[in-house]
């Protein structure tokens, strides 16, 4: 570190970068059959000596990328300047500052485009932040200090469910034994679930040899995409049960689909191929719908996350009884800290979390997440997996590794968010390599 000067943030990069999944239906459900996963990619530029810098994104899933890169690149100077030393000591500050503006806040409050933009520069100043303390995410996180880790969070909207007090009770009684389960954690890993082998857009043959695959791998949970059809979602559902066997879960995703009448009837008709769990069954946003379906669909599970704006709306589908999973997504909600939060209230509420991983960059983040879970927190991985997809790791630094169906534990510094210059070049919208030429070629000429 160069001791002679403050070292500061001195700028703020914002790149759309798309990768064409669409071609080969990699992501499609009954909600986005044509999904491009993509990333809103954000490098927070640094003076110190080391080239020290913090990378993050959100994802999105193609048109609109350029909406979300340029959400984030309207908060550049909100963070251009900002000591390093103190946003590494204080991430949460970042945060703070950029919810409780009273501009942005009228574009929310706490969810949507902006919030994700949030998301992204809060995230990459955790990725600093670890990086300065030589530290993979995960084990920053379950070394922090319980009463630093608790000041990290936004406790607005959530003290009737979760205080302080509560934070820093749960935090120090997950100090107990962790050191056993980092060691149990970096031998054996997180469990995983495999959602590749169910997107909608995949033959029944291509269903069936992905899934006999999956199994093969090491996975004991793979998920099915469902809802546009019933007809094919039964076929499709029993081809996978018959391939995969009785001891095999399979969970399922509706990506939204239904109304409350529709999930409960469909989840029905699906009920005699076992599925484990039915994920995003209804919007995202109706609590009590969920409970309905909950309650209704027993002893099929609901499980819904990916979608949910903020730790206001987790708190109350917990409150509710609305859920048997939750779905935390790492690029969703605003940064490491309100995920922090909720998880803190998944732990109170005894809920456990399972989650969304399906876009690109997802995976590397939330086993993060899901690792502090088990090493300082909840203390356990009983009933509770990372959803992992193949697609599109090798973009990556610090890309996930797969062992048996098992996320081994990530030991470089930071969030593993960094992208390859290379990826980058190549994939930049709408002037990167790929996308260039691309373009030049005529649509009914180009590679399905």
């Amino acid at each position: 570190m160069n001791t002679s000067r403050t070292a500061r943030i001195i700028d703020v990069d914002v790149i759309d970068v798309r990768f064409p999944t669409s071609r080969e239906f990699d992501g499609s459900d009954a909600m986005n059959p044509d999904p491009d996963y993509s990333a809103a990619y954000v490098v927070l530029r640094t003076n110190a000596d080391e080239q020290m810098e913090g990378h993050a994104f959100t994802f999105t899933i193609g048109r609109g990328n350029d909406v979300q890169a340029a959400a984030i690149a309207t908060l550049r100077e909100r963070l251009v300047g900002l000591s390093v030393d103190a946003v590494c000591a204080d991430p949460g500050s970042v945060s703070h500052t950029l919810v409780s503006d009273s501009q942005l806040r009228w574009l929310g409050p706490e969810k949507g485009v902006m919030h994700m933009a949030i998301d992204a520069v809060v995230n990459a100043v955790w990725d600093l932040a670890a990086k300065r303390a030589g530290k993979p995410m995960w084990k920053f996180l379950a070394d922090a200090d319980p009463e630093w880790l608790a000041d990290q969070i936004d406790y607005r909207y959530i003290q009737d469910a979760l205080t302080r007090d509560d934070a820093v009770a749960l935090l120090t009684k997950g100090k107990d034994d962790a050191a056993d389960r980092e060691a149990q954690l970096l031998a054996q890993g997180y469990p995983a679930y495999m959602t590749s082998p169910g997107w909608l857009g995949y033959s029944d043959e291509k269903v069936v040899r992905l899934s006999q695959q999956a199994v093969a791998d090491g996975f004991t949970q793979i998920k099915l995409k469902v809802g546009a059809d019933l007809a094919d979602d039964i076929r499709r559902l029993r081809a996978a049960r018959t391939a995969v066997g009785p001891g095999i879960r399979i969970a399922v995703d509706a990506n939204q689909r239904w109304s409350i009448a529709e999930a409960i009837e469909w989840t029905g008709a699906l009920a005699d191929a076992g599925p484990y769990w039915i994920e995003e069954p209804t919007s995202p946003d109706d609590i009590l719908g969920h409970a309905a379906v909950r309650k209704a669909v027993a002893p099929v599970k609901v499980a819904t996350g990916e979608h949910v704006h903020n730790r206001i709306v987790f708190k109350q589908l917990l409150q509710c009884g609305a859920i048997d999973i939750l779905q935390i997504d790492a690029a969703r909600v605003g940064g490491v800290n309100e995920n922090l939060a909720i998880l803190l209230l998944a732990a109170k509420f005894g809920v456990p979390v399972c989650p969304h991983a399906g876009g690109v960059g997802l995976c590397e983040l939330v086993q993060h997440l899901s690792m502090f879970d088990f090493v300082a927190l909840s203390g356990t991985t009983e009933n509770r997996v990372i959803e992992y997809v193949d697609h599109l790791h090798e973009h990556f630094v610090d890309p996930v590794v797969i062992v048996r169906g098992h996320y081994s534990a990530p030991s470089r510094p930071g969030f593993s968010a960094q992208m390859h210059p290379g990826s980058i070049a190549v994939h930049r919208y709408p002037d990167g390599t790929f996308w260039a030429s691309d373009q030049a070629v005529p649509k009914e000429m180009r590679k399905n």
